[in-house]
């Protein structure tokens, strides 16, 4: 006589597990069918047979993902995805020490971070300047100093 797990069990189960699953990931991907398997749990429960069960279970759990994408898409619509370095790629930064062309020497202040930083082109950005980031190379950025915005006059004062 060996153990047996009845299939109320196992959908029960199976839904805590995928439920819990769900707060450990993003996306709602797991949760529809975690809510999927307790609707099948329920119908074991009751007596339908396992064809019954695994129907309810994926008429259930298709609609929901389905829901829960279109709401998971329209929640993060426009929303800047980036991670890690990638964060600050075309972020505005202020040169705390001069930025040279080769060797990440200078330091750049991005919102409150710090980050070693080199020049794009050839030349030297000094302390002060405003700075674009154009791209993450490792743990330092690449960077070029921002582009005055035509507005008629030229910026050295009356």
């Amino acid at each position: 006589m060996g153990f047996e797990l009845s299939w109320t069990w196992f959908w029960v189960i199976l839904s805590a597990l995928l439920v819990v699953g769900e707060i450990f990931t993003a996306g709602f991907f797991i949760l529809p069918f975690g809510i999927g398997a307790a609707a099948a749990a329920l119908f074991a429960w009751a007596g339908f047979g396992l064809v019954w069960q695994w129907a309810i279970f994926l008429i259930v759990s298709i609609p929901f993902l389905l829901l829960l994408k279109r709401f998971a898409d329209r929640v993060t619509e426009g929303a800047d995805l980036r991670v890690a370095g990638d964060r600050v790629l075309d972020k505005v930064g202020l040169v705390l020490e001069e930025v040279q062309p080769h060797g990440f020497t200078g330091l750049v202040r991005i919102g409150s971070e710090e980050w070693r930083a080199a020049s794009e082109g050839e030349e030297r950005i000094p302390e002060g300047v405003s700075v674009e980031v154009l791209r993450v190379d490792g743990t330092h950025l690449v960077v070029r100093p921002r582009s005055v915005q035509p507005d008629g006059g030229s910026g050295g004062g009356a």
